[in-house]
């Protein structure tokens, strides 16, 4: 069922998604070659604690860590460990966070040192695919016009949409209705009202769009192991069209 929200919600959500993304910017200046996954994982939680917050991935549904930290073929949910990035990943940082009982949910795809061109092209495509459905988000929009956005930026500059993973709802829970997929027709699905709070995150591959699960569970990597990139932002749709919640 889709909840909309109060004006003393939004409020709730402007302040959780601010957070996470002044966490997560935080976060990004760290990015380079010789860091590991763990140390930004034990940065994040420190980071987290100073704002006052909760991490809302730890123990979610029995993920052990406070960030997602997915490298080159992984695509989300890759668990952080010991594993140092090298000069020329690509690496997507999601962050989740609880403040005041509240959700903030974002993500990000950055390079680790120079990267080849192709991979450049990959994030600034999956950035624009984003900046493309915020575009179409206004009231009375439908769910489809923001799907086929993303995918036909994304399918026209040569690359793949994953269909296994969806944008979605946030509130006081971290994942609510409507399911927000990255592949779709425009007019069609459900339409966007003032209140609404939703997550739109293209995940967007350099080859397949096809995933697959790993062994532990949760690190989803592209089928044919090529690049992968990932953005995510927080949108309050109102009658004076969409407000980004995680844009500082």
């Amino acid at each position: 069922m889709v909840s909309l929200k109060s004006q003393q919600d939004i409020e709730g959500l402007r302040k959780a998604g601010r957070k996470a993304a002044k966490i997560l910017s935080e976060l990004s200046k760290l990015v380079q070659p010789g860091i590991s996954t763990a140390d930004m994982n034990a940065l994040a939680e420190k980071l987290i604690e100073k704002q006052m917050s909760r991490p809302a991935f730890k123990g979610y549904r029995g993920y052990p860590a406070v960030l997602c930290t997915s490298v080159n073929e992984e695509v989300v949910h890759g668990i952080p460990s010991r594993r140092r990035l090298a000069e020329g990943d690509i690496l997507s940082l999601d962050l989740g966070i609880i403040f005041n009982g509240y959700y903030g949910d974002v993500a990000v795809t950055l390079p680790v040192g120079k990267i080849s061109e192709e991979d450049e092209k990959l994030i600034r495509v999956t950035r624009e695919a984003l900046d493309r459905a915020i575009e179409k988000s206004g009231p009375g929009s439908r769910i489809g016009d923001i799907s086929s956005a993303i995918q036909e930026h994304a399918e026209a500059a040569g690359f793949s949409v994953v269909r296994k993973f969806v944008g979605h709802g946030i509130g006081k829970a971290l994942h609510e209705d409507p399911q927000v997929p990255n592949f779709g027709c425009s007019g069609t699905g459900f339409r966007l009202k003032p209140g609404l709070v939703i997550c739109f995150e293209p995940m967007v591959n350099a080859g397949t769009g096809e995933v697959e699960i790993l062994s532990d569970g949760w690190t989803a990597v592209t089928a044919d192991r090529k690049k992968s990139a990932h953005f995510e932002h927080m949108i309050a749709i109102s009658d004076n069209g969409p407000e980004v919640l995680t844009r500082l």
